[in-house]
C-alpha cells in the first residue's frame, strides 16, 4: 500500500490531536460560527456554533482586554466535548439570582418572571407581580447587593447569578467561590441609549426568549430612530441643564455619555458637551451655573416621598435660583421613588427620548407629552 492512501486512512484520527488544548486536555473546537449582528453594543459580541453560543463581554474599562467569556449551552443536550475556554451557562436559566431591579424587570417583561429565584436590593424593586412573590416568599431576598447574604445564596443554589460589575472588582469574594456562573452584566458601561438596550439579546438568550428579546429589540430600535429623525434638522435647539448638587458635587453629563446622547437625539444642546469621553463629570456649582446658567430647560431627577416644588428647590440652595430654566419656569422634575426611571430607561430608551422632545420642542404636534417621568415643578 503507497503512503498516501495509509497517510488518508489515519489523517481523521491524527487530526484532532493537533489542534490546541484548553488545560492540557480538553480539546477546542475549530468550527466556524456565525457571528451575530451587533448594530450598537461595543462591550459585548455573540458568535454563534452548533451547539452553544459564545458570548464576549470586552471590558470596558481597558478595551484592550476582555471581561468575561461565556458558553451558553442548551441543557438539552450534553455538554460539547470540544468547547473554547470560557464560562459554561447553561440554558435557559431555571432558577437564577438577579441582582439589580432594572435586569428584574427585564427578564419579567421577557416572560421568565418564574426563572427569578432571588434578588438583592428588594427594596428597589417596584415591579408588582416580582415584589408580590418577593414579599411571600416565592423568591428570595438574598440581601443587599454590595454584601449579599451567602448562606441565602448557598441554599438557594441558583444556576446563574447576574450582576453589575465594576471597575477592578476581582473574582467577588465568596460569591465567586461558589461554583455558580457570574454573569456580568456590563450592559451599563454602554454610551449609547441603543447600544444598551440592544444587550437585551444577550439576556434573552440566557433565559430561551432570544425571539421575544429580538422582537423587543426592534421595536425599540425603530421607535428610537423614528423620534430621533423628527430632531435632526432643528435649528433651534434649546439647552438643557440635568440633576443637581449632590453634597459639594454637581455631576453633569459628557459629550459621550447616555444623557448626552438622549440630550442630543431629543434636539438639545448639551452645555457640558466639551468634555468629549464616556459617564459623567463632578463639578463646582459655580462651574456649572458659569457654563450652564443661560440653559434653558432644566431636568431634575430626585426621590422623595412628596413631589419637589419651586418654592423647595429654592430652599435647597441659595445657587438655583440664579438659573434662566428657574426663572422661566421651565424645570421639570422625576421622582424616582414615585416612577420606574431607572427600571424602564435602560431597555425602553424610546420612551424617554419621546419625553425629552415633548418637553424641548412643544412646538412639534406630532410628539404628544407623556409626563411618564417628568413633570413640571409647581410653585
Amino acid at each position: 500500500m503507497s503512503i498516501k492512501p495509509l497517510f488518508s486512512l489515519f489523517l481523521p484520527m491524527v487530526l484532532p490531536l493537533l489542534v490546541s488544548c484548553k488545560g492540557g486536555n480538553a480539546l477546542v473546537s475549530t468550527e466556524d460560527g456565525d457571528t451575530l449582528h451587533l448594530a450598537y453594543a461595543d462591550n459585548l459580541s455573540l458568535v454563534r456554533y452548533h451547539d452553544y453560543v459564545k458570548a464576549t463581554v470586552r471590558n470596558p474599562w481597558d478595551t484592550t482586554a476582555t471581561l468575561h467569556t461565556y458558553l451558553l449551552v442548551p441543557d438539552s443536550i450534553d455538554l460539547p466535548a470540544y468547547l473554547p475556554e470560557g464560562t459554561v451557562v447553561r440554558t435557559p436559566l431555571c432558577s437564577a439570582l438577579i441582582y439589580s431591579s432594572v435586569h428584574n424587570s427585564l427578564v419579567s417583561e421577557l416572560g421568565a418572571i418564574d426563572a427569578i429565584a432571588g434578588v438583592c436590593d428588594a427594596q428597589y424593586i417596584h415591579q408588582k407581580e416580582l415584589a408580590d412573590r418577593i414579599a411571600d416568599g416565592r423568591v428570595t431576598d438574598c440581601g443587599i447587593g454590595t454584601s449579599p447574604n451567602i448562606e441565602k445564596i448557598i441554599s438557594l443554589n441558583p444556576d446563574g447569578i447576574m450582576l453589575s460589575p465594576f471597575e477592578n472588582s476581582g473574582s467577588y469574594g465568596k460569591v465567586g467561590q461558589l461554583g455558580i456562573p457570574i454573569i456580568e452584566c456590563a450592559d451599563y458601561m454602554e454610551t449609547s441609549p441603543l447600544a444598551r438596550a440592544e444587550w437585551m439579546k444577550f439576556y434573552g438568550m440566557l433565559f430561551g426568549k432570544e425571539d421575544e428579546a429580538n422582537r423587543m429589540f426592534e421595536k425599540t430600535e425603530k421607535e428610537y430612530n423614528t423620534l430621533k429623525s423628527l430632531t435632526a434638522n432643528l435649528s433651534d435647539k434649546p439647552k438643557v441643564l440635568v440633576d443637581r448638587l449632590y453634597g459639594q458635587a454637581w455631576y453633569v453629563p459628557a459629550a459621550n455619555s447616555t444623557m448626552g446622547y438622549f440630550i442630543k437625539d431629543a434636539g438639545g444642546v448639551n452645555p457640558f458637551d466639551s468634555y468629549d469621553r464616556s459617564g459623567s463629570v463632578g463639578l463646582t456649582g459655580e462651574q456649572v451655573l458659569f457654563n450652564a446658567g443661560d440653559a434653558d430647560v432644566w431636568l431634575v431627577r430626585y426621590s422623595q416621598d412628596s413631589d419637589k416644588t419651586m418654592g423647595e428647590l429654592a430652599l435647597d440652595n441659595a445657587i438655583y435660583p440664579q438659573f434662566k430654566a428657574f426663572k422661566d419656569n421651565r424645570v421639570y422634575g422625576c421622582n424616582t421613588s414615585k416612577v420606574f426611571f431607572y427600571e424602564d430607561v435602560p431597555f425602553h430608551p424610546q420612551w424617554l427620548l419621546r419625553e425629552m422632545i415633548a418637553i424641548f420642542h412643544p412646538e412639534l404636534s406630532s410628539v404628544e407629552p407623556t409626563s411618564r417621568y417628568f413633570t413640571k415643578f409647581e410653585p
